[in-house]
């Protein structure tokens, strides 16, 4: 008794609405960063979910996952790298504040 297609759909529907929604409503840089995170997860249950369901099912979808994965980790390791130096420089998060690029 496996877990249905449905399932799969709706976790990751969930998990994209809660990044959706702390992407556009949360003010922390660091927030932001993990709530797109989650939507890029959400993405990702979603291919592994139509790699084991889809009409032409197979391995590539989860190989691509994996792919997904591994630049997921090299864009949030950039994009806190950035936070960092942001911080050092303005002393804060808030993502009001860093909309200029050079002051």
């Amino acid at each position: 008794m496996g877990v249905p297609l449905a399932s799969y759909l709706l976790v990751a529907a969930l998990l994209f609405c809660i990044g959706l929604y702390g992407a556009l409503t949360k003010r922390n840089a660091v927030i932001v960063l993990l709530s797109i995170e989650l939507m890029l997860n959400a993405v990702n249950i979603n291919l592994v979910a139509f790699a084991k369901y889809g009409l032409f099912a197979n391995i590539a979808g989860q190989i691509f996952t994996l792919f997904t994965m591994t630049v997921a980790a090299a864009e949030a390791s950039v994009g806190l790298a950035i936070l960092i130096a942001l911080y050092r420089n303005r002393g804060t998060v808030n993502v009001d504040e860093m909309d200029i690029m050079k002051r």
